[in-house]
């Protein structure tokens, strides 16, 4: 049964572009659902080094290799709340893994982003905010495609987004459990 799998798995699984505030998001929404955070770009970092590096040493698709890697060891763990690097859902296995999962967008404009993005931390993005543009506009579809919820982060107080979504994976949750 599909809905089942989220039972054992995340609480949350956050998605978006880069400065969309998943990392900060996640660590709230932690802390109010009394659920582990596991950042999957901060884990790769542990155990790999700064991406940026990883980026320039071995390229994009080590990286992407490693990414991959870590969404799977994060998916497995029970209760937790998880956030997924950018581009991770541009890897076909990492978004049929999502597949069934309680996977939240968050999404921001870009002027939001602009004020948010260090070109220096995210390879990606080191051309500026066109650059953002276009790479949003390119993921944008594989996103809304896994996503089940989306909140926008350009303005609101986090707090408030994340209480928002909360909210939102425990009536999930009590759904799944009353069918």
């Amino acid at each position: 049964m599909a809905d089942a799998a989220p039972a054992t798995g995340p609480v949350v699984v956050l998605i978006g572009p880069p400065a969309a505030g998943k990392s900060r998001v996640g660590k709230r929404l932690g802390r109010i659902l009394d659920a582990r955070f596991i950042d999957t770009d901060k884990q790769i970092v542990a155990a790999h080094g700064p991406i940026p590096d990883i980026f320039a040493t071995q390229g994009e698709a080590a990286f992407r290799a490693l990414e991959a890697e870590a969404v799977a060891d994060a998916l497995q763990q029970p209760g937790a709340v998880v956030s997924l690097g950018g581009g991770a859902v541009m890897t076909s296995s990492v978004a049929d893994a999502l597949a069934g999962q309680p996977v939240v967008l968050l999404t921001l404009t870009p002027e939001a982003a602009a004020e948010r993005l260090d070109p220096e931390t995210r390879p990606l993005v080191r051309e500026g905010i066109s650059a953002w543009v276009d790479l949003v506009a390119r993921r944008m579809p594989t996103y809304e495609a896994l996503a089940a919820a989306t909140w926008d982060t350009s303005s609101r107080p986090i707090d408030h987004i994340a209480e928002e979504i909360a909210e939102w994976a425990r009536d999930r949750a009590a759904a799944a459990g009353g069918s």
